[in-house]
């Protein structure tokens, strides 16, 4: 099947260059150029665009898909307001899915800074609503939760339970609250009995089908774990992926993922392929666990969640086996961990730039670390929609002069370091239009202009989701532009996004989305 796309604004993510023609032949780009030189060899279907955008598609530089897939089958919290309306949805959720007592339930995307008082939920709340079920709420940044008094029994945790290094159990007055941080909270998690295959495999479906709605045919699975492997597999084995998903394991464990899919080993097969190790130095700075060197407003520096000694574990781990490394760093003091680990392995002979580490989230990288950050090789993926979701919180948590600066997109660009652009899908929805908006207009839910030096052109936006996502992958040569030989991986938009206002980007919308020369979404269908 061959197919020539024509009339339209055509922005192949090359060096600025606009194209007037696209050939795709089995599932590559054949043709880049004028329409006037364009091949005519048939049989060719001619798509024409009317004078809508095409782009290369867009690839997630970071998310969870399995949790993507699981929060279909979870209750919805996002939009809660009040603990009152938690519990209605939860108590609704229960009701209408006939969840019998006994049965697990799971509702995530709570916020307690949109809550009154900016208070978390507790275990009497939901004791109330589900007296005769173990339920855990995850908070909307996943580093935090609330188990209540069924669940705290089912998992065996008691009021002399110890945390783990880097967790919180918290008590008042000698006894638990229900409320968890980082590594106690994930632990536990863990233990949360997973859906019943078949729900999961049609959540993955969904899933899958709501990535390529906003133009992306490249995903991740953010943090692999061994429980894992028996989903993954039954999911490739159905022949399910028709996207690229990159795994990236637990740096402290992992082994028998990498030996149930030793032939995925930085190749895809099924559409799917691990791309390294990854591990978490901190928490989120909206829950005020992100490892800060200053302390937040009121006190506080949050903490570390790893040693120097277990991160530069994992770091070697990644540099003997050749494995690119995530690590999660939100606050500067676990960005300067990172940093220092990486300087220290690159003393020693270690060709960092082979594995191309990367900074996820990045959110609080100082300026004054951005030099490092470029001479190691390190390529930050900025979470830099937490501007308009939380930025109103970060002016409280941080102050403004500090909260500005979180995503330090314009000053990357300006050191001429490569950075990329994620959602942390089921954080957000993984709305890369809105992602893009964000970095060029940097306005909060309040409306303020947070870090108006901070802000970047639309085109450098686009590049974060493209060009320089598919370099994160070692992927430039198939993907993140219109160049011949490329796979066709290929977005429609509505619109052409260099022509709107920057403050209009987040009404664009996707029409069509491509992989390997095949339409796996359209809008109208």
């Amino acid at each position: 099947m061959k197919r020539l796309y024509q009339n339209g604004t055509i922005l192949t993510m090359e060096n600025d260059e606009l194209a007037e023609a696209v050939l795709v032949e089995d599932g590559r780009i054949r043709y880049v150029g004028t329409q006037r030189s364009a091949p005519r060899v048939a049989p060719t279907e001619t798509v024409d665009l009317n004078g809508k955008a095409l782009l290369p598609a867009f690839i997630d530089a970071h998310s969870h898909f399995s949790a993507a897939a699981n929060a279909l089958l979870q209750v919805p919290l996002e939009e809660c307001v009040t603990k009152e309306e938690i519990t209605e949805r939860v108590g609704a959720f229960i009701k209408e899915r006939r969840i019998a007592p006994g049965e697990w339930v799971t509702a995530r995307g709570y916020d307690h800074n949109q809550l009154a008082g900016g208070l978390h939920p507790d275990r009497d709340t939901l004791d109330r609503v589900a007296p005769t079920n173990p339920l855990v709420l995850q908070h909307r940044s996943g580093h935090v939760g609330v188990f209540n008094t069924r669940a705290l029994q089912r998992l065996g945790v008691t009021d002399e339970t110890v945390p783990p290094p880097g967790g919180l159990i918290q008590k008042k007055d000698g006894r638990l609250t229900g409320y968890m941080e980082e590594t106690a909270f994930l632990q536990y998690l863990k233990q949360v009995p997973t859906p019943e295959p078949a729900a999961l495999l049609d959540a993955y479906r969904l899933a899958q089908q709501k990535y390529a709605s906003h133009g992306i045919t490249t995903v991740q699975e953010g943090m692999m774990v061994d429980l894992m492997e028996p989903m993954l597999r039954a999911m490739l084995d159905a022949g399910l992926l028709r996207l690229d998903l990159v795994g990236y394991v637990d740096a402290a464990g992992g082994e028998r993922l990498l030996n149930a899919f030793r032939a995925h080993l930085r190749t895809y097969v099924g559409h799917f392929k691990i791309g390294g190790y990854k591990m978490f130095l901190d928490g989120s700075p909206q829950g005020r666990t992100a490892w800060m060197r200053t302390p937040y407003v009121g006190g506080g520096c949050g903490y570390p969640t790893l040693t120097d000694d277990e991160a530069r574990r994992y770091l070697q781990r990644a540099l003997k086996d050749g494995m690119q490394l995530l690590a999660h760093c939100n606050g500067d003091a676990a960005a300067a961990q990172y940093l220092r680990l990486c300087r220290e392995a690159a003393g020693q002979g270690a060709d960092l730039a082979a594995i191309r580490p990367v900074m996820i989230h990045a959110q609080l990288l100082g300026p004054d670390q951005l030099d490092e950050v470029r001479a190691l090789s390190v390529i930050p993926s900025f979470f830099v929609a937490h501007v308009y979701h939380w930025g109103d919180t970060h002016i409280r948590n941080f102050g403004a002069d500090r909260a500005k600066l979180i995503s330090p997109t314009g000053s990357a660009l300006h050191q001429d370091i490569c950075f990329t652009f994620h959602q942390d899908t089921p954080v957000l929805d993984p709305d890369m239009l809105e992602t893009i908006w964000c970095a060029a207009t940097r306005r909060t839910k309040a409306g303020v202009l947070l870090g108006e030096n901070e802000r970047i052109p639309v085109y450098e936006a686009l590049r974060a989701v493209t060009a320089n996502a598919a370099y994160q992958y070692f992927e430039e040569n198939e993907k993140g532009s219109i160049a011949v030989g490329k796979r066709a991986d290929l977005v429609v938009l509505d619109q052409d996004p260099l022509a709107v206002p920057p403050e209009d980007l987040r009404g664009v919308r996707v029409v069509e989305t491509i992989k390997d020369g095949e339409t796996i979404y359209a809008a109208d269908s």
